[in-house]
């Protein structure tokens, strides 16, 4: 039986967090390297530069990624003295940011500590990166070592754009449906029956504190409910990732609620709105799909509660495109990974319901 590998993510959360930069790097060496956006490189740059003062720890430079985590801007990076010399990789940002610095970080076999600016996503944490063509279209994912610790800096997320957060909040809320759906009637092995479990802890946290959690957002100030949205959409999920990803073996870390996504980038409109609001919508695709209503009814009232939509309308696309969708959805890895039994016509057909029941909902609300 051949072996494998499963790494989980350690991480450090508070408005103080980066004073353990030092005690958590001691042994993996002396300079760091700061990669990552220019926005979120300039909101770190001194809280980052007072952390690590009088310590062994010296940051030698500050580099924009790139602004797309492209393998061309991967190479460009690597191809950088102060990256090159670098004993250690700090990668601040969104997740294109960090997952380019998990790019790098892996081709260069350097220790990787990640910082997240924002909360809208998982990939600090995860052992996958998206990585896209340098027009802006989806090109592979790609498989590097997680990142070695994470440092979640409240003051930071809360000074993070609403709209982020918001999204990611649409993104998270897919991982306890897609994990459940995508590996139902498989005899899970231990690792990701883990996962498939502990993706159960997901949902509720962003239903219970997600409209708190945006209005501390909105103010800019840290708060518990902040702080229990913000490790649910990027602990919480990504740990889950890690569990139930394992190609060509298995992949039940996403689904039909992606496909919806994915989909809506080839639809006319569908780039103007956010990955995790169309998620979001994705996942009453799913429900519908699977014939949960009860659930799909609760979900809907919460997506209508903040925001999110609940038909295709609130996201400009028309039923027209449908099937340009689907043409795009059946080359997607979650695609490939969908449980027995699911066709293109009755998912494209989950679609056209969700939509009647989502028109249905606004007009008696």
């Amino acid at each position: 039986m051949s072996h494998y590998n499963m790494f989980l993510p350690n991480y450090s959360i508070g408005s103080d967090c980066y004073n353990e930069i030092a005690h958590v790097t001691r042994h993996y060496g002396n300079t760091a390297v700061v990669i990552g956006g220019k926005t979120a490189m300039s909101k770190a740059h001194d809280a980052l530069l007072k952390a690590v003062e009088g310590t062994h720890v010296t940051i030698t430079d500050f580099v924009w990624f790139g602004g797309d985590s492209t393998y061309e801007n991967g190479k460009m990076l690597m191809e950088t003295e102060s990256v090159k010399n670098a004993d250690m990789i700090f990668a601040v940002g969104g997740g294109r940011a960090c997952d380019t610095g998990k790019y790098v970080a892996n081709e260069l076999d350097k220790p990787l500590f990640c910082f997240p600016t924002v909360a809208s996503n998982c990939a600090s944490v995860t052992s996958i990166c998206v990585i896209y063509n340098p027009d802006g279209s989806f090109r592979e994912y790609y498989y590097p070592k997680m990142a070695n610790h994470t440092f979640i800096n409240s003051d930071i997320i809360a000074d993070s754009p609403y709209q982020l957060l918001w999204a990611g909040i649409g993104d998270a809320l897919s991982k306890e449906c897609e994990a459940v759906f995508s590996s139902k009637g498989v005899e899970l092995s231990h690792t990701p029956l883990m996962g498939v479990q502990l993706s159960h802890v997901c949902t509720s946290p962003l239903i219970r504190f997600g409209a708190k959690a945006l209005e501390a957002c909105r103010n800019k100030k840290p708060s518990h409910e902040l702080e229990q949205v913000t490790l649910d959409i990027i602990i919480s999920t990504g740990i889950v990732s890690n569990m139930t990803t394992h190609t060509p073996e298995y992949y039940y870390n996403s689904s039909l609620a992606h496909c919806v996504y994915y989909g809506a980038t080839v639809t006319k409109n569908g780039h103007k709105h956010l990955h995790g609001e169309i998620v979001a919508l994705g996942v009453l695709c799913l429900l519908t799909f699977d014939k949960k209503y009860e659930e799909r009814d609760a979900i809907m009232a919460f997506n209508a509660s903040m925001g999110f939509p609940v038909c295709f309308d609130d996201v400009e696309i028309d039923e027209s495109e449908f099937e340009a969708m689907g043409e795009k959805v059946v080359t997607s890895t979650e695609w490939a990974y969908r449980p027995k039994g699911v066709t293109l016509e009755a998912f494209i057909e989950s679609m056209r319901e969700q939509n009647r029941c989502g028109r249905e909902y606004k007009k008696n609300h």
